[in-house]
């Protein structure tokens, strides 16, 4: 009965005020949620947790010491699926990119990638970003997968400094650009230690951001990193 009623609310609410795909933009059914059945079924994955020592835990080898990292689709420039990430991170949807990563453990069960994972994190935002967006869309990702593993997200780390925009930087730019940026969130540091931790962001394209926090979370004692993001560009 509660559902009947929940699905004639939602089929009223789509008339007054209609959803769209966030990716071809074509109306969604009462059943839908961000995405068409479609784009669904199409989303570029990358698969990357089926494999060992895949394409994006080579990137990070002789980087940083982690156990397992994957994504969930390939991100290109000027794709459709492209708007996904624009809208989670600037268009105040980031209840999308929540729903998205919940799906992502779902799907990716039979991998067996979070196994053994105790505690979620995310790439920080400053302060300063915060305020202006309202909202750290790596932390929505990172509570999704929270929530749909039953275990706890944390605050590990903390943006110390505001960086400019990595859009149009190059490899080496984009790690200069944020030395310094991050540090351990030492009121919490205690709490890490012997645990197997994974880290959230929203894309990975040069590994810069990730390779900076993960090192830190490595000086915690016996701590384990993985990595997940929701988007990969093309890192081979």
């Amino acid at each position: 009965m509660l559902r009947t009623i929940r699905q004639w609310l939602e089929a009223a609410a789509d008339v007054v005020m209609p959803r769209s795909c966030a990716v071809c933009g074509h109306g969604l059914d009462g059943d839908e949620r961000w995405l068409c059945r479609s784009c669904l079924s199409a989303l570029p994955r990358t698969r990357y947790e089926e494999t060992d020592f895949n394409t994006m835990e080579q990137h990070f080898a002789g980087k940083v010491p982690i156990e397992r990292a994957t994504a969930y689709f390939f991100y290109e420039k000027g794709s459709p699926y492209a708007s996904i990430l624009h809208d989670i991170k600037y268009h105040s949807m980031p209840r999308m990119g929540r729903w998205l990563t919940a799906r992502a453990v779902s799907e990716m069960q039979a991998s067996h990638f979070f196994d053994g994972i105790d505690l979620v994190t995310a790439v920080p935002l400053h302060r300063s970003k915060l305020a202006h967006r309202g909202y750290n869309q790596s932390e929505y990702l990172a509570r999704g997968i929270a929530d749909a593993l039953d275990i706890n997200y944390i605050e590990a780390l903390k943006a110390i400094r505001p960086h400019s925009t990595q859009t149009r930087k190059g490899a080496m730019e984009r790690w200069q650009n944020i030395q310094g940026n991050y540090a351990l969130n030492e009121s919490v540091a205690s709490q890490l230690a012997g645990r197997h931790i994974l880290l959230v962001d929203d894309v990975i394209t040069t590994g810069s951001t990730l390779t900076v926090c993960a090192t830190l979370l490595k000086t915690i004692p016996g701590v384990s990193v993985s990595l997940f993001t929701l988007a990969a560009a093309r890192l081979e």
